[in-house]
């Protein structure tokens, strides 16, 4: 008994549409036709069908199913391709679904870049602000550098930057400026990749330096921005010094 192309295509768990699509690329032969002009599929037909059928759901592309039919080294090598690319899919699935579970665990991670989230919630808005900002522009090296350097017990004073009020009296300002001074200059020598963002960034030097600007303007009020200018003037007088 001889099937016509949508019985053929039933059979296959496929479309008539499909079916002509494979004649039309060559992957499935013409059957013979009937006086009537109709198609007459056997079950050979019906198998090459169901062949290409099962290495298209794996993921073959039609234009590679011939070579990936083949026991060669090429065939092999196209289903090895395949392979690797979907291992790299499910790790980069895995990945996501840690993040999500730890969104789901803590909605303040949502706030922070991957693999900060256990950070999240002991970083001021401002911070993860900042973070997220800068994960657009870091190179991987610089945002781990970053990650090891937030970890570390936030001290004294860096919990008094980041609670500073805008109306922060001038001599107060100069004061925790000097404070803060010498732990800027150990988390420099300690991260040397963070001493210099726009030559750890991965952009060009002026969209670095427009996110770096506009991040720190945002994020942070005008006493912790005259702090900051007072402490690289700081660090600044003392390379020049040479100490």
């Amino acid at each position: 008994m001889a099937w016509s192309t949508s019985q053929l295509a039933e059979l296959a768990g496929t479309t008539l549409k499909t079916v002509r699509h494979y004649h039309q690329v060559g992957l499935l032969d013409e059957p013979e036709r009937a006086a009537n002009g109709y198609k007459q599929y056997g079950i050979h037909h019906l198998v090459r069908l169901l062949r290409i059928r099962r290495l298209v759901d794996l993921g073959v592309p039609l234009s590679d199913i011939p070579s990936a039919e083949t026991t060669d080294e090429q065939g092999k090598q196209i289903l090895r391709a395949l392979d690797a690319e979907l291992a790299a899919s499910i790790e980069r699935q895995q990945r996501m679904r840690r993040e999500l579970a730890a969104i789901l665990d803590d909605r303040a991670s949502i706030d922070v870049p991957a693999h900060f989230e256990e950070l999240a919630d002991d970083l001021p808005e401002a911070q993860r602000s900042l973070l997220m900002a800068y994960s657009s522009i870091l190179t991987p090296s610089a945002m781990s550098a970053l990650e090891e350097q937030l970890s570390a017990p936030r001290s004294d004073v860096g919990a008094e930057f980041e609670a500073l009020p805008e109306n922060a009296p001038e001599d107060f300002r100069r004061q925790l400026a000097q404070r803060l001074a010498p732990e800027a200059r150990k988390q420099q020598q300690a991260h040397p990749v963070l001493r210099d963002l726009e030559a750890s960034s991965r952009r060009g030097r002026a969209i670095t330096r427009s996110v770096v600007v506009q991040a720190m303007v945002e994020f942070y009020n005008e006493a912790q921005l005259d702090v900051l200018q007072r402490v690289h003037a700081l660090l600044s007088e003392d390379d020049a010094a040479g100490t």
